[in-house]
């Protein structure tokens, strides 16, 4: 293949990724978007493989990697589980911090082309950047895997004067990378080249140990910006204009989903990157003083009573959380969905944008589901319809329908928007038992006299609620 055409190639190939990028805004044509992915995609890799750059020794070897890869991938993507797929995207960041890393070694290492004079220095440049933003990927990525499957406590770890720490680790990250940039020699480039990655290494550990369960789906969409930005800092080591636009694509969109994020939460980004909110033990709810608990008592309801009540309302909105994932009991809830539809019952979802542990959670399972998309509402879209609905069913869900984020400044959630359950005429709160959510503390929404608390596996409590609908 000419370099005219590979060019070509490319250039497609980019603007099939950004109408990909175009179709997943929307769950309707979310699907479409993907097969532009897919397509644009494989354009590239045949453009790259065919390319001019690519000998033809080097092509059995890049396809024996693209099979081991392809054989992983197949074998991810029909084993995990929906409830593990955030810990998935967080290992698969890792991957691409580490390609990052390992091609920024080996152009270093790389002596079949001489660079000199100020091209030597902005090629080395890049080489500092991209391996400084992969480990940081890596590493951070890694724990968050570690902390969305439950192989590390999300309780936050705040080591004393950690601002300082990281302060100092920045301060030694450009020190050496002066020394690196006028380095003598290749030899004498590598102490600070590998100085610099330790040190990545460590921060991007200690950033993501640092910050609490609650925030971890901001974590999970701030690592993709930095895997994207990853990606295009390889690019340019490369001189690969279409990884240098695609990283761009991912890492500004990883930006922008960042910033929803954090808006969601009523929370600043360097608030975040700071730490210390949540601390992702699911212990029982914490009290504050007198003034502050709670008031009322907790009244529980039957799977039967639920199913009366959901029989017997005009308009009911359901709001999915990460205990209904867990349980895997979408499918029982779009059961429940069909058949009260089927009675005139007027039913929609509400979703919260940080619902369960990556973006979009809860809108893939109801897809997967087959929950009708014109159903499925975000936040901002039915609030308001709460004090004209009957029935308001939260099926594990907690922080994000907790009513102290509006009615308690000191509450740590303070201020983050929140699904009104509570203006609901009844809510009914699907729970395994009165423990707190990631953010740890207490839901006042619990105690609320026209609350009613179904507690049990939701997978389980929802089929006795179905098997009573249907009889």
């Amino acid at each position: 293949m000419s370099a005219s055409l590979a060019t070509v190639s490319y250039i497609g190939a980019t603007i099939l990724f950004i109408l990909s990028l175009g179709g997943l805004s929307n769950p309707e044509t979310s699907r479409r978007g993907n097969w532009y992915g897919i397509i644009g995609m494989t354009i590239a890799v045949l453009a790259t493989i065919f390319g001019p750059r690519v000998t033809s020794g080097g092509i059995a070897w890049i396809i024996i990697a693209m099979t081991m890869g392809g054989a992983v991938g197949l074998y991810a993507a029909r084993k995990v589980k929906m409830t593990q797929m955030p810990e998935l995207v967080a290992l698969m960041h890792s991957l691409v911090g580490f390609a990052a890393c390992t091609v920024g070694f080996a152009s270093y290492i790389d002596n079949s082309v001489e660079f000199t004079g100020a091209e030597k220095a902005i090629h080395e440049m890049e080489i500092y950047v991209g391996i400084l933003i992969g480990a940081v990927t890596f590493s951070g990525s890694v724990i968050a895997f570690g902390k969305l499957s439950g192989k590390i406590n999300g309780k936050p770890l705040l080591l004393p004067a950690r601002h300082f720490i990281n302060l100092a680790g920045l301060l030694v990250v450009i020190w050496m990378g002066n020394v690196f940039i006028n380095a003598e020699s290749a030899l004498g480039g590598v102490f600070p080249l590998i100085l610099m990655t330790a040190i990545a290494l460590a921060f991007g550990v200690h950033m993501v140990m640092a910050i609490g369960g609650a925030d971890m789906p901001v974590v999970v969409s701030m690592l993709n910006s930095y895997s994207g930005w990853a990606a295009a800092a390889t690019g340019f080591m490369l001189s690969n204009d279409l990884l240098i636009v695609t990283g761009a694509l991912v890492g500004s969109s990883g930006a922008i989903l960042s910033y929803i994020m954090c808006r969601a939460m009523n929370r600043h980004f360097i608030s975040v990157i700071a730490g210390g909110f949540g601390t992702g033990d699911g212990g029982s709810a914490k009290k504050g003083d007198a003034a502050q608990e709670p008031v009322g008592e907790v009244v529980p309801v039957s799977a039967a009573d639920t199913a009366e009540l959901l029989l017997d309302a005009k308009n009911v909105i359901i709001v999915p959380g990460y205990g209904m994932a867990v349980a895997q009991a979408q499918h029982t809830v779009y059961e429940i969905t069909k058949i009260l539809r089927e009675k005139g019952i007027n039913v929609r979802f509400g979703i919260h944008p940080v619902a369960g542990r990556m973006p979009g959670h809860m809108n893939v399972l109801l897809a997967e589901a087959k929950v009708p998309y014109d159903i499925v509402l975000e936040m901002d879209e039915l609030n308001d319809d709460f004090p004209t609905t009957d029935v308001a069913m939260v099926i594990g869900a907690n922080d994000i329908v907790n009513p102290g984020a509006q009615d308690d400044p000191d509450s740590p959630i303070a201020g983050m928007p929140v699904l009104e359950v509570w203006k609901a005429k009844t809510s009914i709160v699907m729970k395994r038992s009165m423990a707190s959510g990631y953010a740890g503390v207490d839901n006042p929404l619990f105690y609320k006299e026209n609350n009613r608390m179904l507690f049990g596996d939701a997978k389980k409590m929802l089929d006795e609620v179905l098997a009573v609908i249907k009889g």
